[in-house]
């Protein structure tokens, strides 16, 4: 009777602790939606391994595109931390795709049209958003690798069969039969055979253990998709069909599937259950021969796999593409058309507090003025908008209106020790990869050049910066964004660039810096006087305050 009594009190307990999960999950649930709700108020804050970053862009380099930002452009830009700023995705399909879609500006006005209508839609209802976004966090991740990672691996496993794991099953059925023909015989044949199975079972699971996370990834994310076609979304109607089509082809994966992904499961679920199907699975392969099943379907189907991920990311990039406008104090949609490019009001996303700009660059922009007085940040915030505007069609501003230009830049660049050129040599470099597209004539160019020439001498950097910046616009189809220090190049420009400058204001011994940009070109210089705002000695300000001027008078230098 004590015995009776314990065992309904330890099963008592365990069910009281399973409900008691249940509704806590319910709530973590619960919470989590409504969460979703008022996301855009809140900034993405994910952490970022070394391995999410390389796993990041395996979706974009799949899928080369001509015209795509290359990797100076984005790592000119600091575009790592504008994707991040953006990142109100929640699943590795979402994530990956809204990366490709920030570096592949070469859409065409259909497709961005297309898109508009699709943010529209997930901006304007929410319930569908709200369910969508919570579909796409049961989908989630897979882990420390791109699950193209692992198909890219496939190969690596070779070819497999199932004829030896049935062959060693069909085996049991006279050993069974010799039961009752000689017992002693047929138990020792039974022993044999399970520990063959067990010992070779191990071996090969250690081959195939990497991949299972894969398959469980594919499993959650043909489902996810089966979930998604539930929903009636009016402007997606052409990925829903393409996503039923996709699904045609992976259904075959699902049959006995649940062998394969429980089992990387229940080793350590201490279920009675699970611990049976583990035995089963160690002696009689079941695991292994439906892996190699769905390893026969998977590389079949590895089209399918890819298109169902780019239709899922498509979504969840739109929808995060909505929730950033709203996190924006201030966007517009922009206009492709028309020659040169007009902004109004624009600011950088990553500013807190931004100072606006409007510019009507008509020709070449050559931007001038003193130290840190905001050439960079104003070159940048046009450069990133241009972006924006062509993979989400959102921009920081009031107003865009542009043609769908390549983007170049040639900004913060760096010597590189690895391969041993110095600053000088990457920045040609990388200042001639701009003048080759522009020679291929296919489509039209916006470039961002800052500080040209800047690791070579005076007299060169201006010579060669003139005849390079003439060259750029001469292209005749090229809209160029240039600053530099050298007030030179105003003059020597005019003709081809429109000049624009940014000034300091020096109070109470103080420097200031509106950020405000101004017609015409800088008539300042603060380089000496901010060392004196920062404690330099007298002596040292006024004697280089003296070479200046003697400088500028006589075009000689002498030193006092």
């Amino acid at each position: 009777m004590e015995i009776l009594v314990l065992f309904a009190a330890l099963g008592l307990f365990f069910l009281l602790v399973f409900v008691r999960e249940a509704i806590q999950a319910k709530k973590r649930e619960k919470a989590f939606i409504a969460s979703l709700y008022h996301i855009c108020e809140t900034l993405p804050d994910k952490e970022y391994s070394l391995e999410r970053y390389a796993r990041m862009g395996s979706f974009y380099q799949r899928h080369p595109v001509k015209g795509q930002v290359d990797d100076i452009t984005w790592n000119d830009l600091g575009m790592d931390e504008i994707f991040k700023r953006m990142n109100y995705t929640f699943s590795a399909s979402g994530e990956e795709y809204l990366y490709y879609t920030l570096r592949n500006t070469r859409k065409t006005e259909e497709e961005l049209a297309h898109l508009e209508d699709v943010i529209r839609f997930f901006m304007e209802h929410t319930d569908e958003r709200v369910k969508i976004q919570y579909k796409m966090s049961r989908l989630g991740h897979t882990g420390k690798f791109s699950l193209y990672d692992y198909i890219d691996n496939l190969d690596y496993l070779g070819e497999r069969s199932n004829r030896k794991h049935i062959l060693l099953n069909v085996l049991f059925l006279p050993l069974l039969a010799l039961l009752f023909v000689n017992l002693s015989v047929a138990l020792t044949g039974i022993a044999i055979l399970i520990i063959y199975n067990i010992t070779s079972y191990f071996k090969e699971k250690k081959e195939i253990d990497p991949y299972i996370v894969s398959f469980a990834y594919v499993k959650r994310l043909t489902a996810a998709c089966e979930e998604l076609l539930k929903f009636s979304i009016p402007v997606c109607v052409q990925e829903w069909e393409r996503m039923r089509t996709a699904l045609q082809g992976l259904r075959g994966m699902q049959k006995g599937s649940f062998w394969v992904l429980a089992g990387s499961r229940s080793a350590t679920s201490g279920n009675p259950l699970d611990i049976l199907m583990d035995y089963a699975r160690m002696i009689f392969h079941v695991d292994l021969i439906q892996f190699n099943k769905m390893l026969s379907q998977l590389r079949t189907h590895i089209g399918d796999v890819d298109e169902l991920i780019g239709l899922v990311g498509y979504v969840e990039t739109a929808i995060a593409a909505g929730i950033f406008r709203d996190s924006l104090k201030e966007y517009c949609v922009p206009r492709h058309e028309g020659e040169g490019m007009c902004v109004r009001e624009a600011y950088h996303p990553l500013l807190a507090n931004p100072v606006k700009n409007s510019i009507h660059a008509r020709r070449g922009v050559l931007v001038t003025g003193s130290n840190a007085s905001g050439k960079s940040t104003f070159l940048k915030t046009i450069a990133v908008n241009a972006i924006l505007s062509q993979s989400i069609h959102t921009c920081c501003a009031s107003a865009y209106q542009a043609p769908l230009y390549e983007i170049y830049s040639s900004m913060a660049l760096h010597d590189n020790m690895k391969s041993g050129e110095s600053y000088y040599i990457v920045e040609i470099k990388a200042l001639k990869r701009i003048l080759d597209a522009a020679a291929e004539k296919e489509n039209r160019i916006l470039c961002f050049v800052d500080e040209v020439l800047r690791g070579t001498n005076t007299v060169e950097r201006i010579a060669a910066s003139t005849q390079i910046l003439k060259s750029l616009v001469d292209s005749g189809n090229m809209l160029c964004f240039a600053a530099t220090h050298d007030i030179e190049l105003t003059e020597l420009l005019k003709d081809v660039y429109d000049n624009y400058h940014f000034e300091e204001e020096i109070m109470e011994g103080d420097i200031f810096f509106p950020y405000k940009l101004l017609d015409g070109s800088t008539k300042t210089r603060n380089a000496i006087k901010l060392l004196q705002i920062m404690g330099y000695d007298r002596d040292v300000i006024e004697k280089a305050f003296q070479q200046a001027e003697h400088f500028v008078a006589s075009g000689t230098w002498v030193v006092t």
